[in-house]
C-alpha cells in the first residue's frame, strides 16, 4: 500500500479560503492529529480560522515547524497561481511542502527550484501506486465496512475514523483504510482512489482492503457520492472493489442540495441504501446497511436527539453523530 512520511510539526496553509467545505483537509488534520500541528498560515483576516496559532513562514521556522501542508482545495484540485510565491518561500526556508491536490507540486518550477535551494522535500500525496490491477471481483477473507454518502464533504472520513477508534476500544481487530488525501495524511498510508484511472478503481480498492484474518475489519473511507453527477464513478468503483459486508450512510442534517451543485437535490437516505445494495451485490451478495451517520453540527442538542431518533425509527437502523455520540450503536449492529 502507498505510504507517506510527513515530518511534524505541521503548518497548515489555508490561503484565503472562507468556505468550510474547501478546508476539509486542514480541518481533518486538526481534528485527528492536532498534537502534530504547530500553526496555520492565512493570507487574509477573512480566512477560516482552525483555532491554531497564526504564523508567518519565518515564525513557523523559528518555532520548529518542519512541514507545510496545503489544507485547502477547490473543485478540480488545482494549485492556485496566487499561492506559488508563498509556497516557494516556505520551501526555500527548508520546510517540506505536502499537497493532496490533483495538480502536482512537482509540476510547478518555482516550488521545485525553491525546494532545491532549501533542501526540502516536495510530497504529492495524491499519487497512486504503479501497477494497479483491474478488479477481480473474487471474494477474499476478512470483513469490511464502507462509508457512503448522500453527498461529498459531509462526514465519510470522520465516520470511518471514529468507527475504527470505537471498534478498537471495544477490542475488535480493525484498521482505517484511507482512500483520499486527507485520510492518507492522517493515517500515513492509503491509496488516493480518485486519482486512479477508471478501469483500475475497483482493483485499487481491492489493494486497499486485501485479504485478512476472518475477525479483522477494514474500515474503508468512502469517496464521492453514489448519486453525484460529478463523482459517482469513483464511488461505484470503490464500492465494487471494497466488497463491503456492511456500509454506513453518511448525511448532513439540513443539506438539501449537493455542495457546489446547487441544481442537484440530495437523494434520500433510503435511496442511497437501496442503490448501494443493488450495486454492491455484484461483488458481495450479502452486503447490508449497518447504520446511519449524521453531521448534526447545524442543529441544537435537542434538535439533534429528535433528528437521530426520527431517522432511526424511519429506517430501523442505529443513527449517530460520530463526533458527538460516537459509533458504538452501529458497531453493536454489526
Amino acid at each position: 500500500m502507498h505510504t507517506v512520511e510527513i515530518t511534524p510539526p505541521y503548518l497548515l496553509f489555508l490561503a484565503d479560503e472562507t468556505r468550510e467545505t474547501y478546508v476539509k483537509t486542514g480541518r481533518g488534520i486538526v481534528d485527528w492529529r492536532r498534537a502534530l500541528c504547530g500553526g496555520q498560515l492565512r493570507l487574509s483576516s477573512d480566512t477560516l480560522d482552525l483555532g491554531l496559532p497564526d504564523l508567518s513562514i519565518e515564525e513557523a521556522k523559528a518555532a520548529g515547524v518542519r512541514t507545510l501542508i496545503i489544507g485547502t482545495s477547490q473543485v478540480g484540485g488545482d494549485i492556485q497561481s496566487k499561492w506559488i510565491n508563498k509556497l516557494a518561500e516556505a520551501a526555500a526556508a527548508g520546510l517540506d511542502i505536502v499537497a493532496g491536490l490533483h495538480t502536482r507540486l512537482s509540476s510547478v518550477y518555482e516550488i521545485n527550484e525553491a525546494a532545491r535551494r532549501g533542501h526540502s522535500r516536495i510530497i504529492d500525496v495524491r499519487s497512486p501506486p504503479a501497477d494497479i490491477p483491474v478488479g477481480s471481483g473474487k471474494p477474499r477473507s476478512g470483513q469490511r465496512i464502507l462509508t457512503v454518502g448522500t453527498d461529498c464533504a459531509l462526514g465519510k472520513k470522520y465516520t470511518a475514523l471514529q468507527l475504527e477508534k470505537d471498534m478498537r476500544e471495544t477490542g475488535m481487530n480493525a484498521d482505517f483504510r484511507a482512500s483520499g488525501q486527507t485520510g492518507i495524511m492522517i493515517a500515513g498510508r492509503g491509496i488516493p482512489i480518485d486519482c486512479v484511472v477508471a478501469d483500475f478503481i475497483s482493483g485499487a480498492a481491492e489493494l486497499l482492503s486485501p485479504a485478512n484474518e476472518d475477525d479483522h475489519w477494514d474500515v474503508i473511507e468512502g469517496q464521492g457520492g453514489i448519486f453525484h453527477p460529478g463523482y459517482a464513478a469513483v464511488t461505484h468503483g470503490l464500492l465494487l472493489g471494497s466488497q463491503p459486508d456492511a456500509f454506513v450512510v453518511c448525511h448532513a442534517a439540513g443539506r438539501e442540495h449537493m455542495a457546489g451543485w446547487d441544481h442537484v437535490p440530495l437523494p434520500s437516505i433510503g435511496e442511497v441504501i437501496q442503490r448501494t445494495v443493488d450495486i454492491g451485490r455484484l461483488t458481495n451478495p450479502d452486503i447490508r446497511c449497518a447504520g446511519i451517520s449524521v453531521n448534526t453540527s447545524q442543529l441544537t442538542a435537542d434538535q439533534r436527539e429528535e433528528y437521530l431518533t426520527n431517522l432511526s425509527q424511519r429506517y430501523a437502523l442505529p443513527c449517530v453523530d460520530p463526533v458527538v455520540t460516537g459509533c458504538q450503536a452501529i458497531i453493536e449492529n454489526l
